[in-house]
């Protein structure tokens, strides 16, 4: 079940993320690290009621963020659609005993439903370009590259751009 997350969960939120972030690490994908995602983030993400999990039967299997806040990042990019009423995914995380399973799919397309029900013309995002299941995943489904941003503090490498018109 797809539900808002609540403060209470941010423990396990953050056990989700790490595990993800040492399972990239192990395929030497150096996407996210000590200061990403942080504590901050997710509190922001609760705050605003923007972050989204699946919950399993004994656990946390999947978070999304499905925000309409457009990163500062994000303005030099040259977008298939006006900047107005887009969604914009971040931090989709499957824990890493969850993977390959469909969970990332059923997270995505929670997203992809709820941005077409609030009306919103394009889903956008970003994934690390290094990061190949990833970016296959998005290609998959549908979305289009469409410019590369840079996050220093993650990684000398690009994260790549993607939209989704809806």
């Amino acid at each position: 079940m797809i539900q808002l997350a609540k403060k209470s969960e941010i423990p396990e939120i953050l056990k989700l993320t790490a595990a993800c972030a040492q399972n990239m690490v192990e395929q030497g994908i150096y996407q996210w690290n000590e200061s990403y995602p942080s504590l901050q983030a997710f509190e922001r993400d609760i705050e605003r009621g923007e972050l989204y999990l699946l919950q399993g039967d004994q656990d946390i299997v999947g978070i999304i963020v499905i925000s309409s806040y457009m990163d500062m990042e994000y303005f030099s990019i040259p977008w298939l659609t006006p900047n107005h009423n887009n969604r914009y995914i971040h931090r989709l995380a499957v824990h890493p005993k969850h993977q390959k399973k469909g969970y990332g799919k059923i997270l995505m397309d929670f997203a992809e439903e709820y941005a077409a029900n609030q009306g919103s013309v394009s889903v956008r995002l970003d994934t690390f370009s290094q990061n190949t299941r990833n970016n296959t995943f998005y290609k998959s489904r549908g979305y289009q590259k469409v410019g590369s941003i840079f996050f220093p503090k993650q990684s000398e490498h690009p994260f790549i751009c993607y939209e989704l018109k809806l």
